[in-house]
């Protein structure tokens, strides 16, 4: 019968205390591995809950009648349309409108005007130079222009630069209409634009496409509390033309915390001007996590709260709630289907 002295007696201690000592860190190892990773982070903001979108305001107004009454303006046979076609080019610097549609034999195809071409400047008979960046500026053109007089326009073909004149002529009716769009600033003000129908950018002085209207605000907007109001039309910031509501997005992306934006809106046939700055979205603490210990997250409306391995739980919802202890004992809680009665 073989002995097992003291020496060995130690050896087979060490080689326990080693592997449970493995297998600790093998646990915390993995507990960390997941710590550190987290999760995927989203990649874009969550929409605000608060924002307030009168159901009114989705329809644009019903001034088709008005619209019709307005002077036509003057006529070129040039369809243009943004040149910015992707998200890079939106958010970033763009010349030029482009050429979508050329009419058979109007004076821009006797100027050999073509599709795909980009305006980038038009200079009347008074020597006049208008830049063109958006087609609000084009639409403006036709609308001041006279019938019969010329119009030189600096055209980027291919890249190199070209140089056509055209005369405007009489518009027989009038364009066809521009359905509305809107765009949200959900990050540094809370608003939601419209585009203006033609009736609402004429009578501001606009072009056709150009102007935006205040159809959402957020009750914590640093607009709202400057006194801008639903159905505003912005039509400069920061002295720039709302030639597009982009120019406002642009504008407000790239204000810093200290800066004040330059607001000129039209109210009521009145212009007027505040000047207003930006904020931020609000920051909050989402998660905790310590391995094996404590593991807590809150996320759009939904808590989960775990601890000592899962000897106490906690789970929540707008709706409902659930506590659980040892693994075995649970109780949970929520909303009922009926309101409390108040005292009127």
């Amino acid at each position: 019968m073989n002995e097992i002295g003291p020496t060995s007696s130690r050896s087979l201690a060490s080689r326990y205390m080693l592997g449970v000592c493995a297998w600790a860190a093998g646990i915390v190892s993995l507990g960390g591995c997941q710590f550190l990773s987290g999760g995927d982070l989203p990649d874009e903001l969550p929409r605000l809950v608060a924002l307030e979108e009168p159901l009114e305001l989705f329809e644009e107004p019903d001034d088709e009648g008005a619209r019709l009454e307005l002077a036509p303006g003057s006529f070129s046979g040039i369809y243009v349309t943004d040149s910015r076609q992707d998200l890079d080019a939106l958010l970033g610097e763009s010349d030029g409108v482009l050429v979508e549609r050329v009419v058979e034999n109007s004076p821009a195809a006797l100027a050999d005007i073509r599709p795909g071409d980009l305006l980038l400047e038009a200079v009347h008979g008074d020597g006049e130079v208008v830049e063109l960046s958006w087609p609000s500026d084009w639409r403006a053109l036709e609308i001041a222009a006279s019938p019969r007089t010329r119009v030189d326009l600096l055209v980027d073909r291919a890249g190199v630069e070209i140089e056509r004149s055209l005369e405007w002529m009489p518009r027989a009716r009038p364009a066809a209409r521009s359905p509305a769009q809107r765009f949200r600033e959900e990050e540094k003000v809370g608003v939601v634009l419209r585009t203006a129908t033609e009736v609402e950018a004429r009578e501001a002085g606009l072009g056709p496409g150009a102007g935006a209207v205040i159809v959402g605000l957020s009750p914590n907007s640093p607009w709202k509390r400057a006194g801008l109001q639903f159905e505003d039309l912005v039509v400069a910031i920061d002295e720039v033309p709302v030639s597009h509501p982009q120019v406002i997005l642009d504008a407000i992306r790239n204000a810093g915390s200290r800066d004040r934006l330059k607001v000129e809106y039209a109210r009521d046939g009145e212009v007027d001007t505040v000047r207003t700055r930006v904020t931020r979205r609000v920051r909050e603490l989402r998660e905790i996590h310590v391995p094996l210990l404590l593991n807590y997250e809150d996320k759009r409306g939904k808590t989960e709260l775990s601890a000592i391995l899962g000897l106490i739980s906690y789970r929540s919802t707008e709706a409902a709630w659930r506590v659980r202890l040892l693994w075995l004992i649970s109780f949970g809680g929520g909303s009922a289907d009926r309101l409390e009665e108040v005292s009127s």
